[in-house]
């Protein structure tokens, strides 16, 4: 049965009379009509939709609930990475932040430059895209790189619009638009009741209860939390330029997405630090969880110029907040020894609250620390969380000492295998040299195993405690000799079990080559130095062969972190394990394409206007397939402009720059030479 025209008017014009509304109420907080009101629009557009089910489209209002619950979340790429902010906790170091921008654009020290600062909020981030004004993709931020689809369930998210405002500004071809979810305090405290009433252990604090509420793997679930999100900024636009920061987040307002009220800009570095303290006076009274506030460079041209680091970009810093304290007792100091054999001190101390978690040990760091501090056992002493997450000890309240406390001597030894701890010259860490030290080689396998390296589901640490206690794994190479029988010998391990962990080490052997490199536990190797790593090398032979000075000139690796690669693959030992992990059939999927040649290697391409053959996502997907990069703002870094019907302001700006324009035929060719 076709539906009448005018229905589907009415339906349109609901729909669009709704969306505008939920826009007032949730994102501007200024309603124009009563629940009542709105009630009864909702109530008509429902029963039109029941009436003509072919009508129900994604981004309708009444759509925000009804995915099915799925069994695992699948994987988003992020098409710009998400990368974290550096952190500071003074005003010398916020200075010095200005500062150093100042050196690296060449400016002088007393130029103003101009910030956009804004509440860190204490949430999850996420990234929502979407394509010509309709919500189509949702993911968490997950490593920076790869995240994972949270679609369904952010689109219960009430302040979430599912299709973008218009009146204004129209909508792009495609937005990704980047916020922090989180959960207001009072909310919080509600949800916690109602889950002590149920039986239910509470949430710690309302970014875990955020976080835990988002990852349901039921969209009903997570409909059923009180979830909000604010939206700070954007990765790949097509079809909308901007050119400040402060631009940025007013059109994302006017984009129906909220933004937190209390963004402000501000002349210079002096004026953050000002906007720094009132956030700190008034943060008790705000509904929801800050840690600190960010501040961000306005200009874009100049966040262009500052570029990124490894982790991090050169134009926003976090400037923390003092992070909550309290007052305990430590009633022992031990050690704890890592997967790189690093021996750290620990302090055990009387359980206490701080910042809304119990906490019961604190890392001491090192020797030398304790020293400087002055830490003894039996000391009161005045412990943090550390950026909110890490408990520390702060210091010792010596005025309370009784004369009972006592000095903390480091051993010479390692308290698990006995071997003799050494120290290399300009180190602070004590380190256990022997690799088959028991907890050593356990937080080896369990870092080995964990999800952003080879992702070996149910390989935790019990688990590793078990195979290195029965002889069965002496190294990581010896995960992928386990058999049935080896696991059936251990305790608590049933044949449903065995098998399940079994299928998952040979899943496992599928990765690509970054989560490789990070799962070999390379001192000083994170993530992001695995994917640059990745990345530059495309290979592990070509990584495992590389000098200190190759290593050196890729940006974000230092004179450390190429010392230390260099000498993890120079090791005899490691060069054997290698191997044995290679032909236990590991192969790197990222890398099946790539052993084509790649024509375009080391070309970036940047798309402006409407291309006729396919649409611009695609043209890039063909770009990188072939070794090169799509960049999303205009650049003297860009090789190719590839200008397509009714090209926006970047086409320009790529004239006035002087860089290479082709049209969609020239870019045709030229993919089509590098096949």
């Amino acid at each position: 049965m076709a539906v009448p025209p005018e229905v589907l008017e009415r339906i349109k014009k609901l729909r669009d009379e709704i969306n505008y509304h939920n826009y007032l109420y949730y994102v501007l907080d200024q309603p124009v009509i009563s629940d009542e009101e709105y009630d009864a629009l909702m109530h008509e557009l429902k029963e039109l939709e029941e009436k003509y089910p072919e009508t129900i489209t994604p981004d309708s209002p009444t759509q925000r609930v009804g995915a099915p619950p799925s069994e695992k979340f699948a994987t988003v790429e992020h098409s710009v990475p998400m990368l974290s902010l550096d952190d500071a906790f003074s005003d010398i170091e916020v200075r010095e932040f200005d500062q150093r921008i100042k050196r690296f654009l060449g400016m002088a020290p007393d130029e103003d430059i101009e910030y956009v600062v804004e509440p860190k909020m204490d949430g999850l981030a996420v990234e929502l895209v979407y394509e010509n004004g309709v919500f189509v993709l949702g993911s968490t931020r997950g490593d920076g790189y790869r995240g994972e689809d949270v679609t369904a369930n952010l689109r219960t998210i009430r302040s979430v619009p599912l299709r973008l405002i218009e009146r204004k500004v129209k909508a792009p071809a495609r937005l990704e638009a980047r916020g922090e979810v989180f959960m207001n305090k009072d909310d919080f405290e509600k949800l916690n009741e109602e889950r002590k009433k149920k039986g239910l252990p509470p949430f710690a604090n309302p970014r875990n209860a955020a976080a835990g509420s988002l990852r349901q793997l039921d969209p009903n679930v997570t409909a059923s939390r009180p979830l909000d999100i604010f939206f700070y900024g954007i990765g790949l636009v097509e079809g909308h330029s901007f050119s400040t920061q402060w631009e940025i987040l007013h059109t994302l307002k006017a984009w129906g997405l909220k933004v937190n009220p209390k963004i402000e800009k501000v002349k210079n570095i002096e004026g953050a630090i000002r906007y720094h303290e009132k956030m700190a006076r008034i943060r008790p009274q705000l509904p929801y969880e800050i840690d600190g506030i960010v501040i961000k460079v306005n200009s874009l041209e100049l966040q262009e110029r500052l570029g990124t680091k490894a982790r991090s970009p050169r134009w926003a810093l976090a400037y923390k907040f003092e992070a909550a304290q309290a007052i305990t007792r430590i009633t022992d100091i031990v050690l704890s020894v890592g997967r790189t054999g690093a021996v750290t001190p620990v302090a055990v101390m009387e359980p206490v609250k701080v910042g809304g978690v119990t906490v019961s040990r604190a890392t001491l760091h090192n020797e030398d620390e304790i020293r400087k501090k002055d830490i003894r056992i039996g000391d009161w002493v005045i412990v943090r969380r550390a950026g909110d997450v890490i408990p520390e000890v702060v210091k010792p309240l010596k005025e309370r000492r009784n004369g009972s406390e006592k000095k903390f001597v480091m051993p010479k030894t390692c308290p698990v295998c006995g071997s003799k701890l050494v120290k290399k010259p300009g180190e602070a860490v004590w380190r256990c040299p022997n690799p088959d030290c028991f907890p050593r080689l356990v937080r080896q396998i369990t870092h080995f195993a964990s999800k952003n390296a080879m992702n070996i589901e149910g390989l935790g640490e019990k688990v590793a405690e078990q195979l290195v206690s029965a002889g069965l794994v002496r190294d990581i190479a010896d995960i992928y000799d386990l058999k049935l029988s080896d696991l059936l010998s251990l305790e608590r391990f049933g044949e449903k079990s065995a098998k399940k962990l079994l299928e998952a080490i040979e899943a496992s052997k599928k990765t690509t080559l970054a989560r490789f490199i990070y799962a070999l536990g390379i001192r000083h190797v994170g993530e992001v130095t695995a994917q640059l790593l990745a990345n530059h090398f495309r290979s592990i032979e070509k990584l495992a062969n590389a000098t200190e000075e190759e290593l050196k000139a890729i940006e974000g690796i230092g004179p450390e972190v190429a010392a230390s690669i260099v000498s993890w693959f120079r090791d005899e030992k490691n060069r054997k394990l290698l191997k044995r992990l290679l032909d236990a059939g590991i192969e790197f999927t990222d890398l099946k394409e790539e052993e084509k040649e790649r024509p375009l290697e080391g070309k970036t391409f940047l798309f402006t206007g409407a291309l006729s053959t396919m649409t611009r996502s695609e043209a890039g997907d063909k770009v990188k397939a072939l070794g090169g990069k799509v960049a999303s703002a205009v650049s003297k870094k860009v090789d190719y402009v590839v200008v397509g019907k009714n090209p926006g302001s970047k086409y320009q700006k790529a004239k006035e720059l002087g860089l290479k324009i082709i049209d969609e035929q020239e870019f045709l060719k030229l993919i089509e030479q590098g096949k």
